[in-house]
């Protein structure tokens, strides 16, 4: 079965693109390349250059390449970004969504894998998050995402689609140095743009209650979240009732100021973090429970955080000839 990837020149979705290849499939990637690289597409792996929103090009891009599958991960995902263009994020995010199925349903195209994220939940005060956990969306992308299941559930009970709607939680890390993030809008890579400048990293608050004071999230190695992606594909596969919504997280916690000195050690950096004001919104823990992706597709995270910040280390010192 050959499977489309949207947003495939991305940062997640070219590992996914690796993983799919590296378990036997054929791969075409679909991208506008507005934050993809097209250096990130495999040799051999089709490129169509195309919004998710442009119905002629996704009517044509399933009928010539005969797909049979999706995995969507095309989308905007800044949260700030979305608080100032909540228009804008509904526009892309939902209203692309909705051109996807709409050009799937009608190629007869019944198996999607969508990439949703844990800012679906906001900020629960719980322990660990399970799927059951009320989703309470604190910023116009978290919605969107939320929306977009809701979209494929529905779509799905209409047109008899099996799907996985996969919720991350934070992803860093990198499969191989070349395909490391290039933002610096995630923890891990706003620390190493801190310690190549040579200022102090920031720690937003340290006065939750938790073991030493500072927010505790669950981080996951990008090579897990795509092995996550050929887990449900597999499924999809071989099932074609299955309607999943599932974590992905390692379940288990680290604290902010833990995985900072751990960047600092590990990157030899002799800098001292600074603790600085909250940020509002940010929750005192979000760990997700990976125990219903376990059960569901036998699927568990393999890499630790010393994996992610040395893989993401080797990446930006890449990028930026350090």
């Amino acid at each position: 079965m050959r499977w489309l990837v949207t947003g495939g020149a991305g940062f997640i979705g070219s590992h996914v693109v690796r993983a799919l290849l590296a378990d036997g499939r054929e791969v075409v990637v679909l991208d506008d390349l507005s934050t993809g690289d097209k250096s990130r597409v495999p040799d051999g792996v089709p490129l169509e250059l195309a919004s998710v929103r442009d119905r002629a090009a996704l009517d044509r891009v399933l009928a010539e390449h005969e797909i049979g599958a999706v995995v969507h991960i095309a989308a905007k995902k800044q949260v700030g970004e979305s608080v100032e263009k909540p228009l804008w994020y509904f526009e892309q995010n939902v209203d692309g969504l909705r051109v996807l199925l709409e050009a799937m349903v009608a190629a007869d195209i019944r198996r999607l894998v969508f990439s949703s994220s844990a800012a679906v939940y906001g900020s629960p005060d719980v322990p660990e998050i399970t799927e059951e956990t009320p989703c309470v969306p604190q910023s116009p992308y978290g919605q969107t995402k939320l929306v977009g299941e809701w979209l494929v559930q529905d779509a799905a009970a209409a047109h008899r689609l099996a799907y996985a709607n996969l919720r991350y939680f934070n992803v860093a890390g990198a499969g191989a140095p070349e395909l490391g993030d290039p933002t610096a809008l995630n923890l891990i890579p706003m620390v190493f743009e801190r310690i190549e400048a040579g200022l102090p990293p920031r720690i937003f608050g340290a006065d939750y209650d938790t073991p030493d004071g500072t927010a505790i999230r669950d981080f996951i190695h990008v090579g897990d979240v795509a092995a996550a992606h050929v887990e449900a594909a597999r499924r999809l596969e071989s099932d074609d009732r299955a309607a999943l919504t599932l974590n992905i997280g390692r379940g288990e916690g680290v604290t902010v100021r833990r995985l900072v000195e751990r960047i600092l050690e590990l990157t030899g950096s002799d800098l001292v973090a600074e603790v600085t004001a909250r940020r509002p919104g940010d929750a005192a823990r979000s760990v997700a429970s990976a125990a219903r992706i376990k059960a569901e597709l036998g699927w568990s995270a393999t890499h630790d955080i010393d994996d992610m910040v040395t893989s993401a280390w080797a990446g930006w010192r890449l990028r930026h000839d350090i």
